[in-house]
């Protein structure tokens, strides 16, 4: 006889479920029942959590991104920092910006959002690891604070999501490395 699971656990298992439906068919085949069966679960269990598919697809994305934070690489200079981050991004985050951008097609024109709506860097914590290096980077002295400002911190990681989505693959490390060494470096120093 199997445990039965409660609270956090029991919602993690649900949210795994979704997940999981959602990375193999993609929004469109997407439904509570799927997730039940998968989740092994009955469906009073999922709707007193969630009460439609969109509100299940938002919290599955939030717990996605949450259970799959980065850490904050402390190298000793931007430059390995920067690429250190964006090797992690490269290593664990196709299937991710595949899901949230193919898979959902189908979400974001139903409801009238866009993957950047659900893609928050304030959720995820991605800003403020950003934050937290580039500061680094301008007590070391690497940096001209004058230079910096969002989207400048973001570029180099946009480009790299810019890449992935036209492969749905892995990027090249060279590719990484010329992002960081010609675009990013010169435009804050």
């Amino acid at each position: 006889m199997s445990e039965r699971r409660r609270g956090a656990a029991l919602e993690k298992a649900l949210l795994d479920a979704a997940w999981e439906e959602l990375a193999d068919g993609g929004y469109v085949k997407f439904t509570m029942d799927a997730v039940v069966q998968r989740a092994g679960t009955s469906p009073p269990v999922l709707y007193r959590r969630w009460s439609n598919r969109e509100e299940l697809v938002r919290a599955t994305l939030l717990h996605v991104l949450r259970e799959n934070r980065l850490g904050l690489p402390d190298t000793g200079s931007l430059r390995e920092d920067v690429l250190t981050l964006m090797r992690d991004i490269n290593k664990t985050r196709v299937e991710l910006l595949t899901v949230m951008s193919v898979h959902l097609a189908g979400f974001y024109q139903e409801t009238g959002t866009s993957p950047s709506e659900l893609r928050n860097p304030l959720s995820s914590g991605r800003k403020q690891l950003v934050d937290v290096m580039f500061a680094r980077a301008v007590e070391r002295g690497e940096v001209d604070p004058e230079r910096l400002t969002d989207r400048i911190k973001s570029l180099p990681f946009d480009l790299l999501r810019h890449e992935i989505l036209l492969t749905f693959a892995p990027v090249p490390d060279q590719n990484l490395e010329e992002i960081v060494d010609t675009v990013l470096l010169p435009l804050v120093r």
